[in-house]
């Protein structure tokens, strides 16, 4: 009874109505030098789109909360209440040597889609004190490593011989 004064609005058998389609003329051959060159037709035009540089992610600094990371997150980082996936020691290392070990582990990270993990670098001592720990924010300042870190903090305020950083996940 609902449905008995409801007509449908086309008739299923009733033919469409096709609307022709105006011809083109097919456009010349391009000659082969000039094909770098934007063509530009009565019929069409696609503007070149010029490179503009990527925007940087922020300066990455340890301790520094990263714009876009929740709030819930940066407390337990920054107080040491986040588990920690996996641990890199990278004590008694050469500096070259040192970088090679951090960046294949963050590239295992990056596979293992892990949260959390902890460097270990040592507050250094003798003439270079601390090369790596120095060195270590500028590591993870390049564009290949940037791109995965969120942030960087120390554990606890009194130990700077290792940080914790908080890396980006993939989504499942």
């Amino acid at each position: 009874m609902v449905v008995r004064d409801i007509k449908p609005l086309r008739s299923p058998r009733s033919p469409r109505r096709m609307v022709p389609v105006p011809k083109v003329k097919p456009s010349a051959p391009i000659p082969e030098v000039a094909r770098s060159i934007p063509v530009v037709t009565g019929r069409s035009f696609l503007p070149v789109q010029s490179e503009q540089p990527k925007p940087r992610p922020a300066e990455l600094s340890v301790g520094v909360r990263a714009p876009g990371l929740d709030d819930t997150s940066w407390k337990r980082l920054s107080r040491g209440q986040m588990k920690v996936d996996a641990r890199l020691d990278l004590h008694g290392y050469v500096v070259q040597e040192a970088f090679e070990r951090l960046y294949d582990f963050m590239q295992r990270a990056r596979v293992r889609n892990w949260r959390c993990v902890e460097v270990v670098t040592g507050l250094g001592s003798g003439q270079t004190s601390g090369l790596i720990r120095r060195e270590l924010p500028m590591w993870l300042q390049r564009g290949d490593l940037r791109s995965m870190v969120l942030a960087v903090v120390h554990p606890h305020a009194a130990n700077h011989g290792s940080v914790r950083i908080l890396l980006k996940t993939r989504r499942r």
